[in-house]
């Protein structure tokens, strides 16, 4: 991780990726396209949301390079696969309990013992 400070460029982009998931309907779209590919009307059945409304907001998602598409026949299927915005998505989802609350930190790792080589005995 880098400890030089972002660049106004950097923090702006930032800003902008977390303002385009602050929709519960965005949020809910792309963590529906972390764990599957869909097409619209697949994607608008199972985030409880009008095609309409799911079209709209595929739109802006694709403008801002969260989601992308691909071609099959007549239909655009959806997913996302910068592993970036997977992280991103996967990591909120694992900090917030289901009922809403943060979740409890993981327990912390408990560090192997190390196995002295022969060299060393």
């Amino acid at each position: 991780m880098s400890t030089d400070h972002p660049t106004e460029a950097q923090v702006a982009a930032a800003a902008a990726t977390f303002h385009m998931l602050s929709s519960a309907t965005r949020l809910r779209i792309v963590w529906l396209l972390v764990h599957a590919e869909y097409d619209v009307s697949g994607l608008a059945e199972a985030a409880s949301a009008s095609l309409q409304t799911v079209s709209q907001h595929l739109a802006k998602l694709r403008l801002a390079g969260l989601i992308s598409s691909r071609r099959d026949g007549r239909h655009l299927y959806y997913t996302v696969d910068d592993p970036h915005v997977v992280t991103l998505v996967v990591e909120i989802f694992d900090h917030i309990a289901a009922d809403g609350s943060i979740a409890p930190d993981p327990a912390p790792r408990t560090p192997r013992p190390i196995r002295e080589s022969a060299e060393t005995s």
